[in-house]
């Protein structure tokens, strides 16, 4: 097999990010936007020692499952991924996709429950990132990164970012051009405005703007300030952020608000919440309420526990779940985050939640000696990373009765998992779609302590390694 070679494969399957997959000469060739049980003609791209990538250069026989894509930016961007595929199939491939996942990192069958999907998977986000650059005319552009690269693509009409989010870019964008306020060349690392944030509370309808910036000195500060507010009233704040280091990070250290209070505020369920500029909110809120309903089903409270929320951000999941449980605590790397879950907590007039500044891995031993009583449901929301071996084994050293575990990346949840199983069962688990369009998706299992540790623990072994040398003098 060479680069450039063409010839007619039959796709047998498809991969996790969509991917479609063939077979020639012993080699796994990958395809995108090519689905299951099409036949089509493709063109070699690369070719590894196993496997090779080709793209297609004509689809023989078409799959019933392939849509036109809805989005005219669909090819440059690459954002979203499935808009190629019908949404009902999207589902029935992340589902699958996550099934294999979860047997080749456990060794066995998992049972995937379901998949919930939305009603309707457009302009869905609450937070809208573009970066802001310059074209070739040195003027100010501002859109989605091109698939790969970081070339910048001018987008009018995002099919899942919120539409009045994005008509206050373009307005921005209008203002920064008007002004020849400069975009932020990423070649020679000069520029001023770099990336632009904007959050909308879908519940409350607030928008906060934050403009990331290499210089806290913003040209005509005021007058876009009052032009975007005239024009837009939703607009309760606009925050700056100063971020001017050789990253590929979004938003710096600093920040400083120029209009309003630097927050907004919006609703999942009957729960109020603060949100900043640099917290953590889940970006679907129509999703994120069917997640939490799903996640606090789960965990089967009766108001008598106590539950630790880890990884815990403005304290969004305690918080839902607090009404239902004896006493929350909550632990989260972020200060500001906590501050924001212990402003929610008083918004929502929570009494029985403490709210703690950490890394997990380190808080959390100083916690469990610090309460002093069971920890009975412990619910985890880790970043894409997964969770710490260390936080890991901590939790298995107490065993909670349930650990609910919520997870937007599939590979890192079966790998804790593989840990977790050892001390606890795993139930069947629910998929959200959090992300149409997209590979991505969101997974939510309840774990079990094992029947006969519930047993140990009952009758007052206290911590893991001694119920394990309790069972090894029975014969367990």
């Amino acid at each position: 097999m060479q680069k450039n070679e063409e010839f007619i494969v039959n796709i047998i399957d498809n991969g996790f990010h969509g991917e479609g997959i063939a077979k020639k000469d012993d080699k796994t060739i990958f395809i995108q936007n090519a689905i299951k049980g099409e036949k089509v003609l493709i063109k070699i791209l690369k070719v590894n020692k196993n496997i090779a990538f080709g793209k297609i250069i004509e689809i023989i026989e078409k799959s019933r499952s392939r849509a036109k894509p809805d989005c005219e930016f669909y090819e440059k961007c690459g954002g979203c991924n499935l808009r190629f595929i019908d949404y009902k199939t999207s589902l029935e491939m992340k589902k699958k996709a996550v099934e294999v996942t979860l047997k080749k990192e456990l060794g066995e069958d998992c049972l995937v429950e379901r998949i919930i999907g939305m009603d309707n998977p457009l302009y869905y986000r609450n937070k809208l990132i573009y970066p802001v650059g310059v074209d070739k005319e040195n003027k100010a552009t501002m859109g989605v990164f091109a698939e790969r690269s970081h070339r910048i693509i001018e987008v009018s009409d995002c099919k899942i970012q919120n539409k009045k989010c994005q008509k206050i870019a373009l307005d921005i964008l209008d203002f920064l051009r008007n002004n020849n306020i400069p975009g932020y060349n990423e070649e020679s690392k000069t520029g001023l405005i770099r990336h632009l944030v904007i959050r909308i509370g879908v519940r409350t309808n607030e928008i906060m703007v934050t403009l990331v910036t290499t210089d806290f000195n913003i040209p005509k500060e005021n007058e876009l300030i009052e032009f975007i507010v005239k024009k837009n009233p939703e607009i309760k704040t606009v925050v700056k952020n100063l971020n001017n280091k050789n990253t590929n990070v979004i938003l710096g250290e600093k920040s400083k608000v120029i209009y309003g209070n630097g927050y907004i505020y919006d609703y999942i369920g009957d729960k109020k919440f603060k949100i900043s500029s640099n917290s953590f909110y889940q970006v679907n809120p129509v999703q994120t309420e069917k997640l939490y309903n799903k996640a606090i089903e789960l965990a089967e409270l009766s108001g008598k526990e106590t539950i630790l929320d880890l990884y815990c951000g403005i304290g969004t999941i305690g918080i839902c779940a607090s009404s239902k449980a004896k006493k929350l605590y909550g632990i989260e790397t972020i200060k500001q985050a906590i501050d924001d879950a212990k402003e929610n907590a008083k918004i929502n007039n929570i009494e029985n939640a403490e709210f703690y500044t950490g890394d997990v891995e380190k808080f959390l031993p100083e916690l469990i000696k610090k309460v002093k009583t069971t920890l009975d449901v412990i619910f985890i929301d880790p970043p894409r990373k997964g969770c710490d071996i260390t936080a890991l084994k901590t939790i298995m050293q107490i065993f909670p009765k349930k650990i609910v575990y919520i997870s937007c990346n599939p590979a890192t949840f079966a790998r804790d998992l593989k840990v977790l199983k050892e001390t606890y069962t795993i139930s069947p688990i629910t998929l959200v779609d959090m992300f149409p369009g997209t590979s991505h998706v969101e997974c939510v299992a309840v774990l079990c302590l094992k029947r006969i540790l519930k047993l140990l623990k009952l009758i007052g072994y206290r911590t893991f390694t001694k119920a394990k040398k309790k069972l090894k003098s029975q014969n367990f």
